[in-house]
């Protein structure tokens, strides 16, 4: 189903997240007790220390600022750094609130340090930063489930349409939706890589595959080894896709 979200229900959310964010005033707090002078002894020398020997400095922090108008939907926001070949490089930032975002004039803003996802610097060019916003996903764990499921019904990625942007214009898209795992549980991700919504927490997965319930839901096995449980998620449609455009790392 299309929504329909106008402006001004935008600027009610850019408004809410900057209440949001708003903190109390600091009560002054009260000075700190002074401490008695230390004395030096005769016999103690007042000599300072030989300096550290200077170390090579680090190369120069690299801080790139992005920002963009969340489309006009609830949910959480995943948001992945590009590179000239449209590799996702970093994930910046996953199912993450509205909140965690800098308010600007008339948009969020986050920074970028430049750096991949292995904390390694990575070379100057051309990157691009884009994303997803998700809204409300239903997830039902339908229990344990035979391992023959994954092995004859379970694809690599299912085809998912979501809502158009209205800010972008774009007629409704299509994204590849698949689902990976850590050791932190599983989640469904695009066929790129970026994750989108936990499905759940179950540690040790040795394996996973979804396929189509529906026009817009899902079924997920996953198998730890020992045991296969099945999960369904409804409302897929509830997703827009947004592009913060491209900007150049130095």
């Amino acid at each position: 189903m299309t929504t329909r979200v106008s402006f001004a229900l935008l600027t009610a959310i850019l408004v809410s997240v900057g209440a949001a964010q708003e903190s109390p005033t600091p009560t002054p707090s009260a000075p700190p007790e002074e401490s008695p002078a230390l004395s030096i002894s005769p016999k103690e020398s007042t000599t300072p220390p030989p300096a550290p020997e200077e170390t090579p400095s680090s190369s120069p922090a690299r801080s790139v600022r992005i920002s963009f108008v969340p489309p006009p939907l609830e949910g959480t926001i995943s948001l992945g750094i590009y590179d000239k070949n449209g590799k996702l490089v970093r994930v910046l930032h996953q199912e993450a609130k509205l909140n965690e975002f800098a308010i600007g004039a008339d948009a969020l803003i986050t920074q970028w340090d430049g750096k991949n996802d292995d904390e390694e610097d990575l070379p100057a060019g051309k990157y691009r930063a884009r994303g997803y916003l998700v809204g409300s996903l239903k997830i039902e764990d339908l229990g344990q489930s035979s391992g023959l499921a994954i092995e004859n019904d379970a694809a690599r990625n299912v085809k998912v349409r979501l809502v158009p942007n209205p800010l972008r214009n774009d007629r409704r898209s299509i994204v590849d939706i698949g689902v990976g795992f850590d050791s932190d549980g599983s989640y469904l991700k695009t066929n790129d890589d970026l994750p989108l919504v936990t499905v759940s927490e179950m540690p040790n997965l040795i394996r996973a595959g979804i396929t189509r319930k529906s026009e817009n839901a899902v079924d997920i096995w996953q198998d730890d080894g020992t045991t296969v449980r099945q999960f369904r998620i409804s409302n897929l449609d509830q997703m827009m896709a947004f592009d913060c455009g491209e900007f150049e790392l130095k």
